[in-house]
């Protein structure tokens, strides 16, 4: 039986890599001299697409355009903004990702981050390694004690931070498109009034044009000067420029950032602040969880072709159980 014909545009993990090796005829696009050429070889024969969060283009028009027996689109990722997953659908093109396997993962590391950056703690082993701790103590730090928190976005992993939290015993609230049935949480229908009610902000809402620069500098004001942003979501959701400044001028008083809005290019400006956590976008990045990833992702190709449908399909795809 002859296998499907499934097109990568940039590596993955190696395990995921012969996982997809074993079931389909892989086509790695990045490996040829001139990967355009060898895209528009194998064009007609491509059904599905492995697409990496690392792909250096985006699933849009001008792709689907090349690829007429095109089928389904298999991303690795809860996002999925590197796919115009509208317009897949209106060409009955399937979307997929990969939900839920990393929801710990990445609430673990929005915890993790949260209190490194309110205490210091990269900056103290940086302290202590330049041997400056035997001139005098590291400084102060913020706390997180009665601390108000406001998550943009409280979805799966939204609501794994939030359940996170709780033991620490602060002050939680959320913003999003709509008030959420039987939760407890403080809802608040602007960013702007959230903003104004917290001091730091968790943003873990999905990205994409719709959220581009929701965190944006009326928000920092609003925020305030003892405020704390944390990004673990996309690093469109923030203006980037519009965080330096405030960064800069004591608008606000720390960032922790995952993300970047032209990743791995991060702005020269936040390197050189001590003060914030950059971390180069490894919410989930643990071997457990990528691994679980890439066999979900996978298993959705897997299923597709077996004539079994999408196991996790996106909002916008046509597919209908």
């Amino acid at each position: 039986m002859t296998r499907p014909d499934v097109l990568m545009l940039a590596p993955m993990l190696p395990a995921t890599m012969d996982k997809l090796d074993e079931a389909f005829t892989v086509h790695r696009i990045w490996e040829a001299s001139d990967p355009d050429a060898a895209l528009r070889e194998v064009a007609p024969r491509i059904r599905g697409i492995a697409l990496s969060t690392s792909s250096p283009r985006r699933a849009d028009t001008a792709l689907f355009d090349l690829l007429p027996n095109l089928e389904i689109i298999s991303g690795f990722g809860v996002g999925y903004d590197n796919v115009d997953a509208r317009e897949a659908g209106e060409r009955g093109v399937i979307v997929t990702n990969t939900p839920d396997v990393l929801n710990d993962e990445v609430a673990d590391l929005a915890i993790g981050l949260l209190i490194a950056t309110l205490r210091q703690i990269p900056q103290s082993d940086r302290y202590l390694r330049a041997g400056r701790w035997l001139e005098k103590p590291f400084p102060l730090s913020a706390t997180l004690r009665e601390r108000k928190i406001g998550i943009i976005g409280l979805g799966r992993i939204g609501k794994a931070i939030a359940q996170r939290l709780e033991g620490f015993g602060v002050h939680i609230a959320y913003h999003g498109r709509t008030r959420q049935d039987g939760v407890t949480y403080a809802y608040h229908p602007t960013l702007i009034g959230m903003a104004e009610a917290v001091d730091v902000l968790i943003a873990i809402t999905p990205g994409g044009a719709g959220t581009r620069h929701l965190v944006n500098a009326d928000v920092l004001r609003a925020l305030g000067p003892q405020g704390v942003l944390i990004n673990v979501a996309r690093g469109s959701v923030v203006d980037e420029r519009a965080l330096i400044e405030a960064l800069k001028s004591g608008t606000i008083l720390t960032a922790g950032l995952d993300v970047f809005d032209d990743e791995p290019r991060v702005p020269q400006e936040l390197i050189d602040m001590d003060h914030v956590v950059l971390l180069p976008h490894v919410a989930s990045a643990s071997v457990h969880t990528r691994n679980g990833m890439g066999q979900l992702l996978v298993d959705n190709l897997t299923s597709w072709f077996a004539g079994k449908g999408p196991v996790t399909p996106v909002p916008e795809t046509p597919w209908k159980k």
